[in-house]
């Protein structure tokens, strides 16, 4: 069992929507954690976090102003940590497809630097967030989460022999996160019409509370070189607008430039590497290193059939309209009407 207390820390994105429910959520299991680092860039949102979770009530909580794309100063916010969760990224689309160059230099770049900079400290184990848009990418956002992808998973064949584990967890749209659709909708929806790129779109859809508990498991069961994948339920856009604003119009806008109709989490060419184990899938690395059939034994893991892939709009499971509406009251705002 995985048993944090005592343990330390770091979080890089962690004033984000994941960062602040992941804080929040292990403080209450794990009260005598030693210490748990807020890393990111953003003086105002640390300092508003910092309201949230004043130092008079957790001093294990500590903040740290830096930048992934900053080698020393993750070297330096490393100091005494054990594990480390890479939740960093620049994530919208649109921007970075306007913006590449920097994309690139926090989402590969700074994925390098938080790498090299483990490797160089005592970090025990590393867990990177990863998304739906890195399986077969179109849009540049997505291509950057493959190379920090393929470059957590490479990272454990240069680890000689540092007990250091690097894995992956990737997962769709987190629901109520920032920039997400439903705060967008439920805060469109007073002006009587909501954009819809495609009617027939889809996307995955996770909780924020899922997400941190599959980061956690990840933390506890990786053994290194895994990209664990959740099954989750889809959702089709057209139901979550009508969910939100039952009497508003929907209106066609047409998809945004590298903005897909469905999302895929593992591709076909993914499914000779990946095995079934119950909650979760696990891409396993194609590494001579990695004792394949202890893993399988040792997790009961089941390969999937040869072709196997998980696409939104394949899904065995959907979120209906009533389902959209309770979620949004339990995870988003419990004071939420139509």
């Amino acid at each position: 069992m995985l048993d944090l207390n005592g343990k330390s820390i770091l979080i890089t994105g962690g004033t984000g929507s994941f960062g602040k429910a992941f804080t929040k959520i292990v403080l209450e299991r794990w009260p005598n954690i030693k210490r748990l680092v807020i890393f990111s860039r953003d003086e105002q949102k640390q300092f508003q976090m910092a309201m949230d979770f004043p130092e008079s009530r957790y001093p294990q909580v500590r903040f740290f102003i830096g930048d992934v794309r900053d080698y020393d100063r993750i070297r330096r916010a490393l100091k005494g940590i054990d594990y480390v969760v890479h939740a960093a990224a620049m994530k919208h689309v649109p921007i970075a497809e306007y913006n590449p160059m920097e994309c690139i230099k926090t989402n590969i770049i700074g994925a390098e630097n938080i790498i090299n900079a483990c490797l160089e400290t005592n970090v025990e184990r590393v867990v990177a967030l990863s998304t739906d848009k890195a399986a077969a990418p179109i849009n540049l956002y997505g291509a950057t989460k493959l190379a920090s992808d393929k470059l957590f998973v490479a990272a454990n064949n240069i680890k000689g022999t540092n007990p250091i584990r690097f894995s992956v967890v990737r997962y769709g749209n987190v629901m109520g996160s920032n920039g997400s659709v439903i705060p967008f909708f439920m805060n469109k929806r007073k002006e009587g019409f909501l954009p819809i790129t495609d009617p027939t779109m889809t996307r995955f859809n996770i909780t924020l509370a899922d997400g941190v508990d599959m980061v956690l498991h990840a933390l506890e069961s990786a053994w290194g070189g895994e990209i664990f994948v959740p099954k989750i339920p889809s959702y089709k856009i057209t139901d979550v607008a009508t969910a939100i604003g039952p009497n508003c119009e929907q209106k066609i806008v047409g998809i945004r430039p590298g903005e897909k109709v469905h999302e895929e989490m593992i591709t076909s060419s993914d499914s000779f590497s990946t095995y079934d184990l119950g909650k979760y899938y696990a891409i396993l690395p194609q590494s001579l290193n990695f004792k394949l059939d202890d893993f399988v034994k040792t997790f009961n893991a089941t390969p999937v059939v040869q072709g196997f892939r998980y696409n939104s709009g394949e899904n065995n499971e959907w979120v209906s309209v009533d389902e959209i509406r309770t979620l949004i009251k339990e995870h988003v705002d419990p004071a939420f009407t139509i």
